[in-house]
């Protein structure tokens, strides 16, 4: 059995965050704030939530091997070495900025209306193949989030790459200032969490609070082709930085895309990267992913890693869970293809997603089948969105649609008699309805926000006509 090493030592963590308690040495492995996925070794920090106390789950951490507690009083009758402090969460963003200290990682930090996790796994996987590279697990890009994973950076990576996220003003700041990039990436600019801001410029000047964290010397790459360029840059130049780069189409782009061609199940791309021609393939599809990709590679340009050899690590790129895996689907007779897109929504996502269904082929008698919840947090707007969902369907060539939610229901009022498949109330009424609807031949796109739990359309669909799934990729 491989040892995993040591990321903090008890003289460590006492060093960062203070505090009282047992004076006993111990060694972790790792960090946790969640009792549930604790591993042997783990030091776990009780946090404190809206609904629950990570006080409550201490004992539940120490049964699962966590060798010590970050704690702001002592749990009763829990026996195990505790660092008693007044603020966990404190505590914890101090454990953070004490890791990012100690780091002489290269550090990229990347945000954006969408594409974040997306291409924060792709940029980790080009980076990983040269050098020690860590990176933000899932979507921890909260206040929580990054500072836990700043407290899990390994004293020894070459390279950190960072998710910040946000759906208020003054959120992306404090973050910023915590991971203090050398790169700062802005994937684009787009209606989302509309609900709290009053306008895409306003979303902009949220997203450049990426700047907040940065010196002088580092380096913005920002989505050339995206309308807010032009206030990235300058709230860029307003904090200092001197070298501001972009990623697209315009011929003044850095990293620039020549042609492409665009598959059912990836790319093949012929792009200019910091004055460099070049071609290479995406194994994820769709032109968003194209663009993504050229993000990557300029990253990778301005963190002093090798482009060409990160080109080539890009075709090998798996999908996200819920971000379109794709999978076979046995029925009784025959098999349909599913595409999970169930993590999140917004309606450049729901195009992009669009986009990709049209290049995927049916089977023989099958249909192009879209399964949407949904989109949230889009304010006053949100009916409007919805219906503007309907052009974007059309054009990809969808032949039906089901749909679930308040504000979808604009969406099925727009669409064709011929094409609306069904509207439901939630995910849970639309899962059956969906699952009994598919036949052999058919792709089914399944998407919506996480607030609508689409999932359960994934689940329903996996298990259609009582066939067997097979998770493999296509």
């Amino acid at each position: 059995m491989i040892e995993k090493p040591v990321l903090w030592t008890a003289e460590e963590v006492a060093a960062a965050v203070g505090g009282a308690g047992d004076p006993a040495s111990w060694r972790a492995t790792g960090v946790s704030i969640d009792s549930r996925t604790v591993t042997p070794g783990d030091l776990f920090v009780a946090l404190r939530g809206p609904s629950f106390d990570g006080h409550d789950f201490v004992a539940r951490a120490f049964e699962a091997g966590a060798v010590a507690a970050l704690v702001s009083r002592p749990p009763p009758l829990v026996r195990g070495p505790l660092v008693i402090v007044d603020d966990t969460l404190t505590a914890l963003q101090t454990l953070g900025r004490a890791g990012r200290e100690r780091s002489k990682a290269k550090v990229i930090a990347i945000t954006g209306s969408v594409g974040k996790t997306g291409t924060k796994e792709a940029l980790a996987t080009c980076l990983a193949g040269q050098a020690p590279t860590y990176a933000t697990a899932g979507s921890l890009n909260n206040h929580w989030g990054v500072p836990l994973s700043l407290a899990r950076l390994p004293a020894d990576c070459r390279y950190g790459v960072f998710e910040l996220g946000m759906n208020h003003v003054g959120e992306i700041g404090p973050l910023a200032r915590l991971v203090r990039p050398d790169v700062g990436v802005i994937t684009t600019i787009e209606p989302a969490h509309m609900e709290f801001f009053a306008s895409l410029e306003a979303v902009a000047d949220a997203k450049a609070e990426l700047f907040e964290g940065m010196t002088a010397s580092g380096i913005a790459v920002l989505n050339g082709d995206n309308g807010q360029f032009g206030r990235l840059a300058a709230a860029a130049r307003a904090r200092g930085l001197e070298r501001i780069w972009s990623f697209g189409s315009d011929p003044r782009a850095e990293a620039r895309v020549l042609e492409c061609s665009i598959q059912a199940t990836g790319s093949i791309v012929a792009a200019k990267i910091n004055g460099e021609p070049g071609s290479y393939c995406v194994s994820l599809p769709g032109r968003h992913w194209v663009i993504n990709s050229l993000a990557v590679l300029l990253a990778v340009v301005a963190a002093g890693a090798d482009p060409q050899a990160a080109a080539r690590s890009l075709c090998t790129l798996t999908p996200v869970k819920g971000r379109g895996s794709r999978r076979q689907v046995q029925l009784t007779q025959g098999s349909f293809t599913l595409i999970d897109e169930s993590y999140n929504a917004s309606p450049a996502a729901m195009t992009a997603a669009f986009q990709v269904l049209a290049q995927t082929d049916p089977g023989a008698g099958g249909r192009r089948i879209a399964v949407l919840g949904d989109m949230l947090e889009l304010g006053d707007h949100a009916d409007a969105y919805h219906a503007g969902l309907a052009d974007p369907l059309l054009a990809a060539g969808v032949d039906l649609v089901f749909c679930c939610g308040e504000h979808a229901a604009a969406l099925a009022e727009r669409l064709p008699p011929a094409v609306r498949g069904g509207w439901t109330g939630d995910s849970a009424a639309l899962a059956p309805l969906a699952a009994g609807a598919v036949r052999n031949g058919d792709v089914v796109l399944v998407k919506g926000s996480a607030g609508s739990r689409m999932t359960r359309v994934v689940t329903a669909l996996a298990g259609a006509a009582g066939g067997e799934r097979s998770d493999h990729a296509l």
